[in-house]
């Protein structure tokens, strides 16, 4: 921990530069990473340069994470946000429905939740779903860090899922990664750049039990350490009304593949997306 707290008061141009390059030794070092995030950028088309890219975007998404989790809880982001979108925000929050923003493995999602707490959470909080870490040091860190004014979080079991829908039944906003493996019975195979994956149902059934917005929210990293922009956006394929969980995972997925095409160096393409999903843990009551 104090190396992270060391760390986390670097400056962010910094901590991306060393990013990178930790970035590129874990690819360096990891044969079945390699293959992994090859594999998937080019099933999605991905240019090669863009690629190359997208490795050293992965290790900046995890150098930049002691700057933002462990500056003072109340504190605000130390560096500058820039707002894409913010009309859309103003309009989703005020039809007074409850709002479901989704958020890829793209970019910094971390900064996008953040930046949503610090500009709209006095008058609509968010509550994040996560998916705790299996070590205890990391899944206490998580815990804290995360907890910030105007942003709670909930866990990836039953007892979280409850915990969203009381957050949209009360007006609140949710934010969740909908290319994240769900456990094991909360999602179906769907396509994903071609290829079956198996995708949450959550979000869609969120909204429609609710009655909640669906939006798009996702920051991207601008380049030498100068800060984000957050781009708040329709979704290119929101599902139908009506449309049964596999329909509606499909039309996420298809808006999804739209938003990463917009950034695909800054997608974390080494992520297992393909993967079988794993048991659901035991909820709480």
């Amino acid at each position: 921990m104090p190396l992270l707290r060391w760390l986390g008061r670097l400056p962010l141009w910094f901590l991306h530069a060393l990013g990178a390059l930790l970035g590129w030794i874990a690819w360096a070092a990891s044969p079945a990473y390699r293959r992994r995030l090859g594999a998937n950028a080019a099933l999605a088309g991905v240019a090669p340069t863009a690629r190359r890219r997208a490795v050293g975007e992965a290790g900046r998404l995890t150098a930049e994470l002691p700057r933002l989790w462990l500056r003072p809880a109340a504190a605000a982001l130390a560096d500058p946000v820039v707002w894409d979108g913010a009309e859309r925000l103003d309009a989703w929050l005020g039809a007074g429905r409850g709002l479901v923003l989704l958020t890829p493995h793209l970019g910094s999602f971390e900064v996008a939740a953040q930046a949503y707490a610090e500009r709209y959470g006095a008058a609509q909080p968010i509550t994040v779903l996560y998916r705790p870490a299996r070590k205890a040091w990391l899944r206490r860190l998580e815990e804290t860090a995360r907890a910030r004014p105007g942003l709670a979080t909930a866990p990836a079991t039953l007892a979280g899922v409850r915990q969203l829908l009381r957050a949209l039944k009360a007006g609140g906003t949710v934010g969740m990664l909908p290319d994240q493996v769900p456990p094991e019975g909360m999602g179906v195979w769907a396509p994903f750049f071609g290829r079956p994956a198996y995708t949450m149902t959550l979000a869609a059934r969120l909204a429609q039990q609710s009655g909640a917005v669906l939006g798009m929210l996702w920051a991207e990293r601008l380049p030498r350490g100068r800060g984000w922009i957050v781009h708040a956006q329709e979704l290119a394929d929101p599902p139908a009304a009506g449309a049964d969980e596999a329909a509606a995972a499909a039309a996420i997925n298809r808006s999804m593949e739209a938003v990463i095409r917009q950034c695909p160096a800054q997608y974390l393409w080494g992520y297992d997306r393909y993967k079988a999903p794993r048991a659901p843990r035991a909820a709480a009551a």
